[in-house]
C-alpha cells in the first residue's frame, strides 16, 4: 500500500506531524510526505518518510503564490503519475483540508481522510472531527487512527528526527544552554535586549550559553550573544541545529519551529510563548517545559503575526530573572540557600504526553 501524508505549512507544523507519519509508515509499504517549501527541511528529517514532495499551495503560508492553472495542473499530474492508495491531510484547527482534498481526488488518490468541520461532499472518505483542546501532535495521531493507522508497539508517541553531528569545533561539551531569539513572525519574538539580558544572567549564574539563529538572523544573534556566549547565527542548517539542541541541557526559545525541534531531540524547553495561538495546541510536546508569557494578554487567540497590543505585553512582562529561574528548574539547579521562590504569574510548568 502506498500512502501520502500532507502537511503544507511550516517547519514546526511538519515536525508535529511526525508521530502521525510514523503511524502511517508502520502500516504502509511506502510513505510520501507532501509539504510546502518552509516545511521541507523538517520533512526530510522525519523517520518513516520514503519520499518528500514539495508544493507551494496558493492557500497556505505568509506570502502564498498566485493561483496559476499551469502550476495546479502540474501538481495534480505529478501525484496522478503514481497515485497513493490512501492520503491523510493534516491541518491546523483553523484550516480547511478541502482545497487539497479536491486536487488529490482529481489526481486519483484512492481514499482520503482529514479533520473537517465543513461538509466535504465526495471529497473525503473519512471525515474526522478533531477532539476539543487536542495538541496538534495528538490531533494528527487521532486522524491516523481514524484512518486505520496506529503507532507500532513501543513507539513513545513523541516527536523525533534524524540528527546530524553539528560539526562545530568550538561547540562546548554537552550541558550548555541554547538560546534561540528569532521567530517566524514578530508577534512571537521576545525583545532582543531582553534576550541579551537573559544570556548575561545565565552566564553570571555559571551556565555556558550558545545562541542559534538562521542565516538572516546573524545581526540578531550577535547582539544577543553580546560577546559572552558562543554565536552560532547562520552556522547551522536544520539537521545541524537538531544536533546542537540535542546536546543542550535546556533550550530558551519562542513558540516557533526550533521549540518543536528541541522537543524532537528530547531537550527541555523554556518557551517564551506568545498566546496568539493556544498553548494547549502548540506547546513543546513530550518534554518537560516551562511556558513564560501572559496567556491572558489581549492578543490571546488572535493568530496575529504582528503584535496588535502596544508594548507587546504578553512577552515583555517576562524578565531575565524569570528565564534564569525556569532554566534552573528544568536543569535541576537551585539558587544557593535562597528561600523557595514564589511562582511568577507568567510562568507555567508542564509536560505534554
Amino acid at each position: 500500500m502506498k500512502a501520502l501524508v500532507a502537511r503544507l505549512d511550516s517547519f514546526g507544523d511538519v515536525l508535529l506531524a511526525g508521530p502521525a507519519v510514523r503511524a502511517v509508515a508502520a502500516g504502509a509499504d511506502r510513505t510520501t510526505l507532501l509539504c510546502g517549501p518552509r516545511g521541507a527541511p523538517a520533512a526530510r528529517m522525519l523517520p518513516g518518510v520514503d519520499e518528500v514532495v514539495v508544493w507551494d499551495a496558493p492557500w497556505v503560508g505568509f506570502e502564498p503564490p498566485a493561483v496559476e492553472r499551469a502550476d495546479v495542473e502540474a501538481f495534480v499530474a505529478r501525484i496522478a503519475a503514481d497515485p497513493p492508495d490512501v492520503g491523510l491531510i493534516l491541518t491546523s484547527f483553523h484550516q480547511s483540508p478541502l482545497p487539497l482534498a479536491l486536487l488529490l481526488r482529481l489526481a486519483g488518490v484512492g481514499r482520503l481522510a482529514a479533520d473537517c468541520v465543513d461538509y466535504p461532499g465526495a471529497l473525503l472518505d473519512v471525515r474526522h472531527r478533531r477532539g476539543p483542546r487536542r495538541h496538534e501532535a495528538e490531533a494528527g495521531l487521532d486522524l491516523a487512527e481514524a484512518a486505520g493507522f496506529r503507532l507500532p508497539e513501543g513507539d513513545d508517541r513523541r516527536l523525533a528526527v534524524h540528527e546530524r553531528e553539528p560539526g562545530i569545533a568550538e561547540l562546548p561539551d554537552p550541558g550548555y544552554i541554547a538560546v534561540h531569539p528569532g521567530a517566524a513572525v514578530p508577534a512571537r519574538r521576545w525583545g532582543a535586549d531582553r534576550c541579551a539580558a537573559a544570556v548575561r544572567a545565565l552566564v553570571r549564574a555559571g551556565y555556558r550559553v550558545v545562541v542559534t539563529g538562521g542565516a538572516g538572523e546573524r545581526e540578531l544573534t550577535s547582539a544577543v550573544a553580546g560577546g559572552v556566549a558562543l554565536d552560532l547565527g547562520g552556522r547551522t542548517g536544520p539537521a545541524e541545529l537538531a544536533g546542537v539542541l540535542a546536546r543542550a541541557a535546556a533550550v530558551v526559545v519562542g513558540n516557533t519551529g526550533p521549540a518543536h525541534l528541541a522537543a524532537a531531540v528530547g531537550t527541555p524547553v523554556v518557551c517564551l510563548f506568545a498566546p496568539v495561538v493556544p498553548a494547549e495546541r502548540w506547546a513543546p510536546y513530550g518534554v518537560p517545559h516551562v511556558l513564560l508569557g501572559d496567556e491572558r494578554a489581549p492578543c490571546a487567540g488572535t493568530r496575529a503575526r504582528v503584535c496588535p497590543v502596544p508594548g507587546h505585553p504578553c512577552l515583555n512582562g517576562v524578565s531575565a530573572e524569570d528565564v534564569l529561574a525556569a532554566v534552573e528548574k528544568l536543569t535541576g539547579r537551585t539558587p544557593g540557600l535562597e528561600p523557595p521562590r514564589e511562582t511568577h504569574p507568567t510562568e507555567r510548568t508542564e509536560r505534554t504526553p
